[in-house]
């Protein structure tokens, strides 16, 4: 594991005290788990982005035109 010196603005880093003793965790646990977070969504972004890229319109309009012709669930409706 590697050490971080990190500067943070103190309402961050008054927020992080507060929030990782109301959930038990020290700062570092919740520092790490937070930055663990944003990492798996850029990354995850990054993943479907390049999937959309490869996408196929007629591939989507073939897999779309299988779906049935229904009404909406109440709520559902646009």
């Amino acid at each position: 594991m590697s050490a971080l010196s990190l500067r943070l603005p103190e309402s961050i880093h008054r927020h992080i005290r507060e929030i990782a003793k109301k959930e038990k965790v020290s700062i570092n646990q919740f520092i790490s788990s937070a930055v663990a977070e944003k990492i798996s969504a850029l990354l995850t972004e990054d993943y479907l982005k390049a999937r959309a890229k490869r996408a196929k319109k007629e591939d989507f309009r073939r897999i779309l035109a299988k779906v049935p012709s229904r009404r909406p669930i109440p709520g559902d409706e646009l």
